[in-house]
């Protein structure tokens, strides 16, 4: 059992700093809790919360002490199972998996973490350690915003116009294939170098979010949105609101401030055109049934980059920069 004994991992001890506040070191490798597996991880997605939580955007909530390994909200890890605690049943040692790790302790970039086990599912073959980490809070923030915003990914019911913005980042790329599963219309926004990329995941219509269609957020076909799944910043509700339909939603991954009070006002008000933030909390049922799509060749992991873990600095540093084209990955 390799608990115990030291690892590599990285890590930071205060607020700010950016990629040079992360440190190399050797730390005890974790022991699994009852309801947890210790997993040897192969690769580890970066993502934008991580560097966020850096930053301090959540203090003094989280991280809630230092030194602090970083993680994601919804950490995506693809491993092997070296250990599991006594109430874990569904694995055993030298299963390949896809996890997302406990938020309040950490720990994705490191040779080996912790996960619960509800939260951990099988890796088919089919799929690479590369392709496994990349998808689970991808998958799963597009999976709910478009259900809560009324697709239904079998296909049932009315079609419905969807737009996604930054549609070729880590949740937009999913966003517009799992709409597409869905029947959905789809108008997508991005940046010039990523049009035929976006056109090949599936969407009906793209737009460069530079030009002065896109940045309106205008269909080139004229329809009205019913959904829209907000995947990026600085667009203001009055850019929104003319291009929803009756009903239209807008689903904001990432809500501050102005949309916590926008939506309290609609709701107020009674308005049909709504913003709504989406919080919400991963389940493993949801994880494994989005594995078996990407098993199945129904949907896609993009990769943007990979990287050693002895340069997690330079991963962190392109998750910062903001341009990504899909995954960044980091592989111990």
């Amino acid at each position: 059992m390799a608990a115990g004994k030291l690892m590599h991992a990285v890590q930071y001890g205060s607020y700010g700093g950016g990629p040079a506040g992360l440190k190399h070191v050797e730390v005890l490798i974790p022991s699994p809790k009852a309801d947890e597996v210790l997993l040897k991880v192969e690769a580890v997605s970066i993502n934008p919360i991580d560097w966020k939580l850096q930053k301090g955007m959540f203090r003094p909530l989280l991280p809630w002490k230092f030194p602090f390994v970083p993680f994601e909200a919804a950490t995506d890890v693809a491993g092997e199972v070296v250990a599991v605690g006594s109430g874990v049943k569904n694995f055993k040692a030298g299963d390949k998996v896809v996890s997302i790790l406990n938020p309040m302790s950490g720990g994705g970039l490191a040779e080996f973490c912790v996960a619960k086990g509800s939260l951990t599912v099988p890796k088919p073959p089919e799929l690479s350690p590369v392709e496994a980490a990349g998808m689970p809070s991808g998958t799963l923030t597009a999976h709910v915003a478009l259900t809560r915003s009324g697709v239904k990914l079998d296909g049932s019911g009315p079609q419905k116009n969807v737009l996604v913005t930054a549609a070729s980042g880590g949740v937009g790329h999913y966003a517009v294939q799992l709409a597409k599963l869905g029947y959905a219309h789809v108008t997508a926004t991005c940046g010039a170098r990523n049009l035929e990329l976006v056109k090949s995941l599936g969407a009906d219509e793209v737009l460069d979010y530079k030009m002065p269609d896109g940045a309106a957020l205008r269909s080139p076909s004229g329809r009205k949105y019913d959904a829209v799944i907000h995947c990026t910043t600085g667009i203001p509700w009055s850019t929104f609101e003319p291009n929803l339909s009756e009903n239209g939603k807008v689903i904001d991954l990432t809500p501050g401030v102005s949309t916590m009070m926008i939506f309290a006002l609609k709701k107020l008000t009674c308005s049909k055109k709504r913003i709504v933030p989406l919080l919400h909390s991963p389940k493993g049922e949801t994880l494994e049934y989005l594995v078996k799509l990407v098993k199945d060749g129904k949907l896609k992991t993009v990769i943007d980059s990979t990287y050693p873990l002895s340069k997690a600095e330079d991963a962190w540093a392109k998750s910062i920069d903001g341009h990504a084209t899909g995954k960044i990955i980091v592989e111990p």
